[in-house]
C-alpha cells in the first residue's frame, strides 16, 4: 500500500516538489516510502484556538500517511509561535502571549485528535516544540546550529525578500529566526523519534529544506521533504474565507451548516481539484464527478459529494444529515417545523433579524404588513400590503396572502422566532422575547 502513496499524492496534485537526497548511496523518497513505515511530520501553526480549512489538507496528508502504514506526528508550534513565521506575511504578527498560547494549543490538539489515531503500531504523536526549544541554551544553539545556516541564501529567498523591500514594515531578527528553530524541530525529531520526513505546503519549501540539511549535516543520514500546493481559487479570491470570515474547523467558530454550505458554494472550476485534496474518493469517482459537473453544472452533483464528504471528515455524520435537512428547508421549500431549535439557528445564523415583544402576539403590533415593514423587508406598510397580498411574502416557508394576517403564538417556531421570506431567498428572522 505505501508503495502506491506517493503515486496517489501525485494524481490528486498534491505533491508541489520533494527534497531528495544527493548521496549516491541514499534512496529517493519513493523508494524510503516502499521500503517500510516512515516517521512523518507537519507542524502547525497556533495563531488561534481553531485551526480553519486552509490547514485541513495538511491534516489529511498526514492521515494519508498513517493510513499507509506509516506513522505521523502533528507538531504544534507552541515555541515557534512565540516567534511568528514570517513566510509570505505582509507584515510581522502579534506576539502571543503564553496564557493565550496555552489556549490555542489545547484547541488545536481537540481538533486534530478526531483525524489521527493515537493508538496501534503506527500511533500518531501530538508534540509542543516548546518542550525542547525553551530548554535551549543560547550560545550552544548557534554554535551547534547557526553556523550551518547561509545568511545569505536566507535572505535571497522570496519569502523574505517581500518582506525586506517592505520599508514601512521590514522583517525582524525574532522572526528572520524562525528558519533556525524549524530546521532545529526537524534534527529534535529525527534524534528523539526517528522522524524522517517533514511535510508541509509549498510556501514551507526553504525551511524544510533547512531541516533536511541539518539532519544530513549534523547526522550524515538521509532526510526527505515533501511540499504540497498552496490551495487557491480559481477567481483569485483567497481559499478559505466566506463572507463572515475564516472558515473554522471549531463548530462553534464555524457552525456545521455554514461549513456544509462553504463547500457547497464551491465554483465549477475549483470543485474537482478539492474532490482530490480533501476527500478519499477514489480517483474513477472524482473523474464521474468531474464529468457529471461539466454536462449539467445546474444539479451541482460534484459539490453535493465534496460538502458530504468534508462535513463528515469533521464535523461527522450527524452534522452532514442536519445541513442537508436545513438546506432543504432553504432551497428547496421544505417544511421549517421539521427542523430542531438547534438546525433553525444554523439554518439563519447569518439572516437579519429585528426583534418583537411576546406581548405583541395577536395584537396589531404583529400584524403582518406591519412586521413586514418593521424588518424592512419592504419601505413601507402601503408596499408591504401590496407585497403581501402579491404572494410574495412567506411566513415561515408559507405564502401569505391575507394582509390582515395578525402573528400569534403558535406561529413561534423552536427557538421563538418567526421566519419572513421575500421572494424566494430574501430571509428575515423575528425573535420573540
Amino acid at each position: 500500500m505505501s508503495a502506491e502513496l506517493l503515486k496517489d499524492l501525485e494524481a490528486r496534485g498534491l505533491v508541489h516538489r520533494s527534497a531528495e537526497p544527493s548521496h549516491a548511496g541514499w534512496p529517493g523518497l519513493a523508494e524510503r516510502l516502499a521500503q517500510g513505515p516512515v516517521t512523518v511530520y507537519i507542524g502547525f501553526d497556533p495563531t488561534a484556538a481553531s485551526l480553519h480549512v486552509g490547514s485541513l489538507l495538511q491534516i489529511l496528508n498526514l492521515v494519508r500517511m498513517q493510513r499507509a502504514g506509516h506513522r505521523p506526528i502533528a507538531l504544534v508550534g507552541g515555541g515557534t509561535g512565540l516567534i511568528g513565521d514570517p513566510s509570505f506575511k505582509a507584515s510581522e504578527r502579534a506576539m502571543l502571549s503564553r496564557e493565550q498560547l496555552d489556549v490555542n494549543l489545547a484547541g488545536i490538539r481537540g481538533q486534530l485528535e478526531r483525524f489521527l489515531d493515537f493508538s496501534g503500531s503506527n500511533a500518531a504523536l501530538m508534540l509542543d516544540n516548546a518542550a525542547w526549544l525553551g530548554e535551549l541554551r543560547l550560545l550552544d544553539f548557534l554554535r551547534d546550529v547557526g553556523k550551518h545556516f547561509s545568511v545569505n541564501q536566507m535572505v535571497s529567498r522570496d519569502a523574505v525578500k517581500l518582506r525586506l523591500d517592505g520599508r514601512e514594515h521590514g522583517i525582524s531578527y525574532t522572526e528572520f529566526s524562525y528558519a533556525l528553530l524549524q530546521g532545529y524541530d526537524f534534527l529534535h525529531l529525527f534524534d528523539a523519534h526517528g522522524c524522517e520526513l517533514q511535510m508541509g505546503g509549498s510556501d514551507q519549501w526553504g525551511n524544510i529544506l533547512d531541516g533536511v540539511d541539518l539532519v544530513r549535516r549534523l547526522r550524515a543520514k538521509p532526510a526527505w521533504g515533501l511540499t504540497a500546493p498552496l490551495v487557491t481559487k480559481s477567481d483569485g479570491a483567497k481559499f478559505g474565507k466566506s463572507e463572515t470570515g475564516n472558515v473554522w474547523l471549531d463548530p462553534t467558530l464555524t457552525r456545521p451548516f455554514a461549513f456544509y454550505q462553504f463547500w457547497l458554494n464551491t465554483d465549477d472550476a475549483d470543485v474537482a481539484r478539492y474532490l482530490r485534496y480533501f476527500t478519499f474518493l477514489p480517483l474513477p469517482r472524482i473523474a464521474e464527478l468531474e464529468a457529471a459537473a461539466q454536462q449539467d453544472p445546474a444539479r451541482r452533483e460534484a459539490q453535493r459529494a465534496l460538502a458530504v464528504e468534508v462535513t463528515r471528515l469533521v464535523h461527522g455524520e450527524g452534522a452532514v444529515a442536519s445541513a442537508q435537512r436545513a438546506s432543504a428547508v432553504l432551497f428547496e421549500g421544505a417544511d421549517l417545523r421539521t427542523l430542531s431549535a438547534d438546525e433553525l439557528q444554523d439554518a439563519f445564523a447569518e439572516a437579519p433579524r429585528s426583534t418583537l415583544s411576546r406581548d405583541a402576539l395577536g395584537t396589531p403590533q404583529a400584524q403582518l404588513v406591519a412586521v413586514v415593514a418593521g424588518a424592512g423587508l419592504e419601505p413601507s406598510k402601503g408596499r408591504a400590503r401590496a407585497a403581501v397580498e402579491q404572494g410574495a411574502i412567506a411566513v415561515n416557508g408559507q405564502v401569505e396572502k391575507a394582509a390582515d394576517r395578525v402573528l400569534a403564538a403558535d406561529d413561534l417556531l423552536p427557538g421563538d422566532f418567526v421566519v419572513l421570506r421575500r421572494g424566494k431567498k430574501t430571509y428575515h428572522v423575528v425573535a420573540v422575547g
